[in-house]
């Protein structure tokens, strides 16, 4: 078959001068590409590379493909700028990869998709919403613990997620959530800040009429060293060879391990997710997991979460994109025969 990829590639798209030193973060190296493209092709297939944004709207309309293997990120930041390629696709009745532009649009707004998932029983720390400095004013902080976590509503690969993030006190919130506003222009939120193990798990497949069922796969992220409250953040991704550790199998109780995957995969359904997936929880001491957020298109370059997971169950990369690309395809009879 024909398979068209669709991508944003870093070097493809222009940040001004005023935007946050992160904001070409979500978007991906040629590298990476190059090796999507050879896995495809490993398994029998032709790739054409549909890039993003205008080009891909002319390359789609002007070359036929069978399938398009979707990691496109969107443009702007929209909080459904993730669904414009697989919306696209819809329109033009091309079977794609991944979620589908509901599930996109509703996981990048992180404040909506915890309500959603509190409505399906899913445990996630308490949280405040602020479309405006207005909304600071005569807040009633009743009932929320502090340390907060502050953060943008729309984002994701850690975008705006830093080691200054915390917030002691409302004032300290005020002042975190003010510069947030002016830097990325739109909603910021304050987190109940969780402190315990930092868990993400992958999720690798879809249910199928034949009793197949996802791969759920909760890996540790163990700081090597700790001082005060760890977080996760953009600068310890940046430099993740150096400062943290991976484990997988997790080293949690079975109990513990068996909760984070049933809430993933709660939250994997809830949301309409499909062909893989990745959510972060933290476990409070008591072991509860709390959702933090969910990533219905994680990363695929060798630095990314899902890829590190899988190399600790010995996967290649290439295993990991067929392995994907063949729970999408069998969603498509057509395709299959």
């Amino acid at each position: 078959m024909k398979i068209g990829l669709a991508y944003d590639l870093k070097q493809e798209v222009s940040a001004t001068a005023a935007a946050p030193d992160d904001a070409l973060e979500e978007y991906d190296s040629t590298e990476t590409i190059n090796l999507l493209a050879a896995a495809i092709e490993n398994a029998g297939h032709q790739t054409v590379r549909l890039g993003g944004g205008r080009q891909f709207l002319n390359n789609i309309l002007e070359t036929s493909v069978d399938f398009v293997f979707n990691i496109s990120e969107g443009r702007g930041n929209y909080r459904g700028r993730e669904a414009q390629v697989p919306a696209v696709l819809e329109m033009l009745g091309i079977p794609y990869s991944g979620a589908d532009p509901q599930t996109l649009s509703i996981a990048l707004d992180k404040p909506l998709t915890k309500q959603l998932l509190r409505s399906a029983g899913i445990t996630t720390p308490k949280w405040h919403v602020f479309r405006s400095a207005d909304d600071l004013k005569d807040l009633d902080w009743a009932g929320f613990r502090f340390p907060a976590f502050i953060k943008p509503a729309f984002e994701g690969s850690s975008k705006g997620i830093r080691l200054t993030s915390m917030a002691n006190s409302p004032n300290e919130v005020a002042e975190r959530v003010n510069a947030l506003l002016n830097s990325y222009g739109q909603t910021v939120m304050a987190e109940e800040f969780i402190d315990g193990d930092e868990v993400t798990c992958g999720i690798i497949g879809n249910f199928a009429a034949d009793g197949t069922e996802p791969l759920v796969l909760p890996m540790r992220i163990v700081p090597r060293q700790k001082t005060g409250h760890f977080i996760y953040s953009l600068e310890i991704k940046r430099d993740y060879k150096q400062l943290v550790d991976y484990e997988y199998p997790a080293r949690l109780s079975p109990s513990i391990i068996s909760h984070i995957k049933a809430q993933a995969l709660t939250v994997f359904t809830t949301l309409g997710c499909r062909d893989f997936s990745r959510i972060d929880f933290r476990i409070a001491t008591d072991g509860t997991p709390y959702f933090l957020e969910i990533n219905p298109l994680p990363g695929l370059s060798v630095d990314s979460d899902l890829y590190i997971l899988i190399t600790q169950m010995g996967w290649s990369h290439d295993k990991l994109i067929r392995t994907i690309f063949s729970s999408a395809l069998a969603r498509y009879p057509q395709l299959c025969r």
